[in-house]
């Protein structure tokens, strides 16, 4: 296993050098660039200003000051070109971007003038929250949900909770956001829970029992907002697994030697059954906690990874966009990599060293 463990780490390194670059050139494709951001503001403000002394003076004046303001932003835009680095041509970026990310020095974003791993570790104790919180309550849920309706499989619970799972999947998650504030937040009706933040203004004045309080009813809303859609998939996803098991030979054998129907469902189709669902735990992961956020984010005004990488590709924030898909693409590829060893230590018969050899 350890062998097979250091293959897969190392083949890692071409499939992220590939991800990056995929990622490198559509980025670099897109149009209005960084430099055409800055310029943008800048012009915008430069254009109140002409305007202003336009209105002091006469059009002379006024055509003077607009030509020596186009001068001013063809010189501005050359000095920022190549202080930026934009100047070099793409593929030296890129390489010099890898070296450092190699160290993991993601740079400083262009428009915020910190460094992208402090934003990062800024925002991400909000994203954790919010999908750990979330991954939580929906596999708490959604399993022992999957293993009851296979064992009632056709009853009438079965059909009554599959309709509710199925009409929570067909709403959008923004839109049962809105529609719990509307309820729970001050909106028409109860105003039970608070609207916005992770924690109130004076949490850093309540005790430990009250912050613990503070922090799980600002997140109640977001977590049911965002768990809401996902409890269809995983929930009828364990309860075919389980299914598919229950009417296999190895069962039926068990049961004719006098096991008990628990015994036969933790001893012997618990383990089979859960190697699809833990298959699927990484990407479930990756959805939640840093792509599946990002309305639920803007709704209750929460400053998590989703909106910090919304905003940096609105702002062709160079650094922080590639800074971001690099962490996110080498956390995606290390989760794979724990969904393998987990098969290992669901059933242990599973020996990926043996099979690739």
């Amino acid at each position: 296993m350890a062998s097979y463990v250091v293959r897969r780490l190392l083949l890692m390194i071409p499939t992220l050098l590939g991800i990056l670059l995929l990622n490198f050139i559509i980025v670099q494709a897109a149009p209005g660039g960084p430099i055409d951001q800055m310029m943008a503001r800048f012009e915008g403000l430069s254009s109140t200003a002409s305007t202003g002394l336009e209105g002091g003076g006469g059009d002379s004046v006024g055509g003077n000051d607009s030509r020596r303001l186009q001068g001013v932003n063809d010189q501005l835009r050359q000095t920022l070109t190549e202080e930026f680095g934009f100047d070099k041509p793409a593929w030296e970026r890129f390489a010099l971007m890898l070296r450092d990310y190699a160290t993991f020095d993601l740079g400083d974003s262009l428009f915020r003038g910190q460094p992208v791993t402090t934003l990062i570790l800024d925002r991400l104790p909000v994203s954790i929250s919010l999908g750990l919180w979330t991954t939580l309550l929906v596999y708490l849920i959604s399993i022992p949900l999957g293993i009851r309706k296979a064992l009632r499989h056709g009853s009438a619970f079965d059909i009554w909770s599959s309709s509710v799972v199925i009409v929570g999947y067909a709403i959008p998650g923004f839109l049962f956001a809105i529609l719990l504030i509307v309820v729970f937040a001050g909106g028409s009706y109860l105003n039970w829970f608070p609207l916005r933040g992770l924690t109130s203004a004076n949490f850093g004045e309540l005790s430990l029992l009250g912050k613990i309080q503070d922090y799980f009813w600002h997140i109640a809303l977001p977590v049911a907002a965002s768990a809401i859609g996902s409890f269809a998939t995983l929930t009828m996803l364990t309860k075919n697994s389980f299914l598919d098991e229950i009417h296999k030979q190895y069962v039926l054998t068990a049961r004719a030697k006098g096991a008990s129907d628990r015994r036969v469902l933790y001893g012997h189709v618990f383990r089979n059954a859960m190697l699809i669902i833990i298959a699927g735990m990484p990407a479930a992961l990756i959805g939640i906690f840093f792509t599946g956020s990002l309305l639920i984010e803007v709704i209750f005004s929460l400053n998590g990874l989703g909106l910090l990488g919304f905003e940096a590709v609105m702002q062709r924030d160079y650094p922080l966009i590639f800074g971001t898909l690099y962490l996110y693409t080498l956390i995606g590829l290390l989760l794979k990599l724990v969904s393998d060893l987990t098969y290992v230590w669901v059933d242990p018969r599973i020996d990926f060293a043996t099979r690739e050899s």
